[in-house]
């Protein structure tokens, strides 16, 4: 079957697969990617973590069925929790994606794994920060990314033909938990806060990463590592993201006062600069996608 997908992507002729299967479909990523799914027409089987354990081997391959393409949006996604409980994020976001990407081997389907910035360590020595690219060197420095890097690699043994997406400080822009929300949320009091200015990423707009995740389900990425990066364009430290969004609501950003990391400890480290280059991606097929302040006007007016 023949579909054609517009929109803030280019317009473009694809072929829709027999059926995409996602996990994780109650969190972030998955119930957006979900909706857009079943809004294009696709046949659309989506799972919360309570329906599909994906840390059950055996569950994987009673669900997944030849011409699927699941995508993996489960993850144990609390980066401060994961280092106290080590064992609960290795089993969700390493062994989990291993018995996804066996069952996909075993039953002839494809696999779209998410996973991090924070498989990369911001450190680079006496070179200027620039932004990473698929091949770099990865180096997490805390559980979180150590477990999502673990998850690659056994996506990529099982199953050489997955597409690992790594993504970057995803936000929906309204209700919830990240930092765009929140930020949003405290726009409307009146009280000064303090936001770390010592990191540096790409903000991701779900919407648009979930255009890129559905370009990639369609089959017209060819990843030569068999991993792109999608996130908006450009980078911006956590200061500076703060008070665009303070600006965007019409708040005052004068309210927003930077801080380092120092000035509130996590029991996790962040890497100080994660910005994810586009450019090998666009290479491999991967459309481009916006840059993050206009993604992010588009968030807040949404």
């Amino acid at each position: 079957m023949v579909s054609l997908v517009a929109g803030a992507r280019r317009a473009r002729l694809v072929t829709v697969v027999d059926r995409v299967v996602i996990c994780g479909a109650g969190g972030q990523v998955g119930s957006f990617l979900a909706a857009e799914a079943i809004r294009q027409g696709r046949d659309v089987l989506a799972l919360t973590s309570s329906q599909w354990d994906i840390t059950d081997r055996e569950l994987a391959t009673q669900i997944v069925q030849a011409g699927d393409v699941v995508v993996n949006c489960a993850a144990y996604t609390n980066v401060d929790d994961s280092e106290r409980d080590e064992a609960g994020a290795y089993a969700i976001n390493a062994a989990g994606p291993g018995y996804l990407a066996q069952a996909c081997a075993g039953a002839g389907a494809r696999l779209v794994h998410i996973s991090t910035d924070y498989v990369f360590s911001g450190d680079f020595g006496e070179a200027a920060p620039r932004p990473y690219e698929p091949a770099d060197e990865t180096g997490p420095l805390g559980v979180y990314g150590q477990t999502k890097l673990a998850g690659e690699r056994a996506v990529l043994a099982a199953l050489p033909q997955a597409v690992v997406v790594r993504t970057a400080w995803v936000y929906t822009g309204g209700g919830g938990k990240d930092f765009v929300a929140t930020m949003r949320r405290l726009a409307a009091g009146d009280r000064v806060i303090e936001v770390v200015d010592d990191q540096t990423g790409s903000p991701t707009y779900v919407a648009d990463l979930v255009a890129a995740l559905l370009e990639v389900v369609d089959g017209g990425v060819h990843a030569p590592t068999g991993i792109v990066h999608a996130a908006n364009g450009g980078e911006v430290n956590r200061f500076e993201q703060a008070r665009a969004v303070f600006e965007g609501v019409g708040a005052d950003p004068e309210r927003v006062r930077p801080v380092s990391s120092d000035h509130n400890p996590r029991p996790a480290r962040r890497p100080p600069y994660s910005a994810l280059s586009g450019r090998q991606s666009q290479d491999a097929g991967l459309s481009p996608l916006r840059p993050w302040r206009a993604a992010l006007d588009a968030a807040l007016d949404f």
